[in-house]
């Protein structure tokens, strides 16, 4: 247990500042809609934001952008980049064998920050940054995490994403279905992307399935394969593909193994 409850004002604030910086640029309303705050705290926790330097309001429109200082925030962790510069050579290898792009994952709180990506490696029309956070139950990164975790990580996620009402989030309303859907996803081995957001983000002409990385028999990471719908269909991805996602996310757990215990 905690030695002390925690601090109501610093964690409004902490989620103030993960609004805007996953929004980029963020109106109160957004940030409202994003955590639920009223906008008279809000608005405190923007100004205070300011004042810290890690926000800063455009000078002519009512939004507010992070500013580099958030940088600061990221420079202690490192699971990220050591994931990625591991996955480098195991992605290109998947691309060129499958011709579809990947993405590796891995967990943030109530999203998966994307480590590695081999979008641009060829032409795919959906291009997606290392550092971008797919959010944990619409992305098959998130859901093939989720189902494949520890029971400390799954509570953390689904408590913050609770506090956000984006529609792939209603399954949290719903304890049992949610449920069956992890048990699914493990029986099957790997996650599809909920088809809200493969709407939302890519218009319905592109989705990915998604196998965990795994180091003892949990989740450290997930890593995904996009396709196009009107090239290929599930059916179709699952019988060719997904060989080959497996045993590309079983190399890349035993070289995260292998940078880990070489690290000091």
């Amino acid at each position: 247990m905690p030695s002390y409850e925690p601090v109501t004002a610093l964690m409004r604030g902490l989620d103030v500042l993960r609004a805007v910086n996953r929004l980029n640029s963020a109106s109160v309303r957004e940030i409202h809609a994003l955590t639920g705050l009223n906008a008279p705290t809000v608005v405190r926790m923007l100004e205070t934001l300011i004042h810290a330097g890690f926000i800063r309001r455009h000078p002519q429109q009512a939004i507010y952008l992070p500013t580099g200082k958030t940088l600061e925030l990221s420079g202690g962790y490192a699971l990220h980049r050591e994931v990625g510069v591991a996955a480098m050579p195991v992605m290109t290898r998947l691309r060129q064998a499958v011709g579809w792009p990947s993405d590796v994952g891995v967990f943030d709180g109530d999203a998966m920050v994307v480590a590695h990506t081999s979008r641009g490696e060829g032409r795919f029309l959906f291009e997606r940054r290392t550092g971008f956070r797919a959010p944990i139950l619409a992305t098959s990164l998130g859901r093939a995490y989720l189902a494949f975790c520890d029971n400390a990580d799954r509570e953390r996620a689904l408590v913050l994403a609770a506090r956000s009402p984006e529609p792939w989030n209603t399954i949290l309303q719903r304890p049992e279905a949610l449920e069956q859907d992890l048990a699914a996803i493990r029986a099957a081995g790997f996650a599809c992307m909920e088809e809200s957001y493969a709407q939302r983000e890519y218009g319905g002409l592109a989705s990915a399935i998604a196998v965990p990385v795994l180091a003892q028999g949990r989740a450290v990471a997930s890593l995904n394969l996009m396709y196009l719908r009107d090239a290929m269909d599930l059916d179709t991805v699952v019988q060719r593909m997904m060989p080959l996602l497996r045993d590309a996310a079983s190399e890349l757990s035993l070289a995260v193994g292998r940078r880990e215990a070489a690290a000091p």
